[in-house]
């Protein structure tokens, strides 16, 4: 069984909740308390793994403010920023949200190097009230190395649910290219000795 640990992010109203409860359960809700926060768990299988799978849903960050992500940050192997396609206050907190990731590549965060970040405008429904454009979306994901869509948690649950498995799929790939790096136990540390000192028997 693969764990893993999701954490989606986004400011207040920008429809976190709502996208992660309409991939678990189908079901979309529109409203939902902002200052309480949830660890959802699903087990599901994907591409022959099994996944313990935990979402965690912080109550939302304020618009303003400072954004430590401190725990997020080293709980996480993977994020979902989210913001609503309608409200350019919720994009300018997702940049910051990014930014903050972004950071801890480069700080003392070593599990960052490995986590996996997507990027997903919501509420594509309210495209007549847009005031964030698709193309700004997408230059803010590539500036930040990271992968993007547009969505309706409200009106598209197959989108939703693609969205998803590419993060998973995402994480699991690294999680792979981990495990071919780590040695396996006492084998991988006989044949590291082996290599070892056959080499030097050669010198001799």
């Amino acid at each position: 069984m693969t764990e893993v640990k999701l954490a989606v992010l986004g400011g207040s109203g920008a429809g976190k909740s709502a996208l992660a409860v309409r991939f678990l359960t189908r079901r979309f809700i529109g409203e939902y308390a902002s200052n309480a926060e949830c660890i959802y768990t699903k087990h599901l299988c994907l591409d022959g793994r099994q996944i313990h799978l935990e979402i965690y849903d912080p109550c939302s960050q304020p618009q303003r403010g400072k954004l430590p992500l401190t725990d997020e940050l080293h709980w996480a192997n993977g994020f979902i920023v989210v913001y609503d396609i309608s409200d350019r206050a919720s994009f300018a907190f997702a940049k910051a949200l990014l930014y903050r990731i972004r950071e801890s590549h480069i700080g003392a965060c070593k599990k960052m190097a490995e986590s996996s970040v997507f990027l997903v405008g919501n509420k594509q429904d309210l495209c007549h009230m847009r005031e964030v454009g698709w193309d700004e979306g997408q230059k803010l994901a590539i500036d930040n190395k990271c992968q993007f869509c547009e969505l309706s948690a409200a009106e598209h649950y197959q989108e939703v649910v693609a969205m998803f498995t590419k993060v998973l799929r995402a994480i699991i790939s690294k999680f792979r290219v981990k495990e071919k790096r780590r040695p396996s136990g006492s084998k991988s540390m006989a044949k590291l000795i082996n290599n070892v000192f056959g080499k030097r028997r050669k010198s001799v």
